[in-house]
């Protein structure tokens, strides 16, 4: 059993998206409370949490997070021609957020549970064809792992995260899998999600 990682508080970024450990994010920063947010995080090199938005909107009104998420730490920086910020971000480990705090510029900070990264398990035999989808899927959708290590095929969890966010699922579904602390099952649940996208 992995030891308890004790809570800490991290400034939260809701999105329309799930982030899972491992994965990228291309982010636009526009609103002060964000861009904030990023001087924060680079400044201190600690990361921010990316929550799933349950209500709301990513702009505006704070919006209600989902209680589980990811941390994200910032990678790169560029300018777009629109003159904003954007940043590239990295997954880390999951979390539970226990409680949360709105300041008076919008930006939520939660108390969160960190937890434990997943221990590498192989990818049972009788899933051997999700990695061969996955290597498809990457072929046209995730240039960013064109050169992943072949060993990474091997791995349930790797080959559930990236199935999990290069598939066309909804918000709900992807929420679920990130909540998921068994890699096998994550596979399961992808198996079983497959056939709605193969051609008729």
């Amino acid at each position: 059993m992995a030891a308890q990682l004790s809570p800490v508080e991290v400034p939260l970024f809701p999105l329309n998206t799930v982030l899972y450990p491992g994965g990228q994010l291309q982010l636009r920063i526009f609103e002060p409370r964000y861009l904030d947010l990023v001087r924060e995080c680079t400044r201190t090199g600690s990361s921010f949490g990316v929550c799933l938005i349950l209500q709301g909107n990513e702009v505006g009104t704070p919006a209600l997070p989902a209680a589980v998420g990811t941390l994200a730490s910032i990678a790169d920086f560029s300018h777009g021609s629109d003159g904003l910020l954007g940043i590239a971000v990295q997954g880390g480990q999951r979390f539970r957020v226990l409680h949360t705090r709105v300041r008076s510029d919008g930006l939520m900070r939660g108390h969160v549970q960190q937890w434990p990264a997943e221990e590498a398990q192989p990818v049972p035999v009788e899933f051997s064809l999700l990695p061969t989808i996955l290597e498809r899927l990457i072929e046209t959708m995730g240039p960013q792992w064109r050169h992943a290590e072949r060993s990474c095929y091997d791995d349930a969890g790797w080959v559930g995260f990236r199935l999990a966010e290069l598939l066309p699922l909804e918000g709900e579904e992807q929420q679920q899998l990130l909540e998921m602390t068994d890699p096998v099952q994550r596979l399961v649940a992808l198996r079983d999600i497959l056939p709605r996208f193969q051609k008729g």
